[in-house]
């Protein structure tokens, strides 16, 4: 199947960068919000992130309007009938995307793949409530989609592979790179990623060394490009809380279990970057 035209549902900070890849890569892009003010803000945020690039001279401004010119914004999901893909990157919650898949199912074309953006929901809860089930899958971006080149392409038991092989074409002709992992939480990288960022919390709690120490020891030490707790505080407090507590439901085991402060911290309005204040003081600068 010749891929033509894709959609995206959801257009906050994940899906507004999906969205802008793909219609980088050419395609004719339709993105759906729930409400106007949502649909608006999302497309802004795409075109002061492509005036960044203009004024960097990474872009011509040329380009700029032809990327703009490939994205259509929509509130209605009825509007996503002509489109070959569709990529979900609503809130993590699980209801709530079921739903939104037996809906898709009802309006896309037969022969469209329905993907979900999720980090820690069920892909196939998902291609259960469709009854196309062969054709959904999980295309796990991270953040921030325009920079990070990894794409987790999530396989349930249901998928075919003609699903999976449509998936991994679309993600090479945007420049990702797509690697294959099976429907299982947290996928690779959180699975990897999580109980890391846990044991850093618990490190801390245990007065074994300072956050900067710590911060800088994983940095010189294991040559990362951030440490663990500013990683938590660009990724959210209440991001990381709520999927750790998907994973040890999941698997029932210590090391995915949310220490005391993390929750503590959470409850205080605590969050990262995006509150001001996470487990560093962001409001100075």
């Amino acid at each position: 199947m010749a891929m033509k035209t894709v959609g995206v549902v959801g257009c906050g900070l994940m899906g507004s960068g999906i969205v802008q890849v793909s219609a980088q890569a050419g395609f004719p892009t339709v993105v759906v919000e729930a409400n106007r003010a949502l649909l608006d803000r999302g497309l802004a945020g795409i075109g002061t992130t492509l005036e960044g690039l203009v004024a960097k001279a990474k872009l011509e401004a040329k380009d700029r309007e032809a990327i703009l010119g490939r994205i259509t914004g929509t509130i209605r999901l009825e509007d996503l009938t002509a489109c070959d893909l569709v990529v979900e990157a609503i809130t993590e919650n699980q209801p709530l995307k079921n739903e939104t898949f037996a809906r898709l199912d009802q309006i896309c074309p037969p022969h469209a793949v329905l993907a979900s953006n999720t980090s820690s929901c069920n892909v196939t809860a998902m291609a259960a409530a469709t009854k196309r089930p062969a054709q959904v899958l999980g295309l796990h971006f991270f953040n921030p989609v325009p920079l990070m080149k990894l794409v987790e392409v999530v396989r349930t038991i249901l998928t075919d592979d003609a699903s999976v092989k449509i998936a991994g074409e679309w993600v090479r002709a945007i420049g990702k790179v797509p690697v294959a992992a099976k429907d299982s939480t947290g996928f690779i990288v959180n699975r990897l990623l999580v109980p890391y960022l846990l044991e850093a919390i618990r490190v801390y709690e245990s007065g074994l060394a300072s956050l900067e120490d710590i911060d800088q020891a994983m940095k010189l030490g294991c040559g990362y490009p951030m440490g663990p707790f500013t990683l938590l505080d660009l990724v959210g407090l209440d991001t990381t809380m709520y999927v750790a507590e998907v994973m040890f439901e999941e698997f029932r085991e210590a090391r995915y279990a949310p220490p005391p402060l993390l929750k503590r911290m959470v409850m205080a309005g605590h969050l990262g970057r995006k509150s001001g204040r996470g487990f560093y003081d962001y409001r100075q600068k």
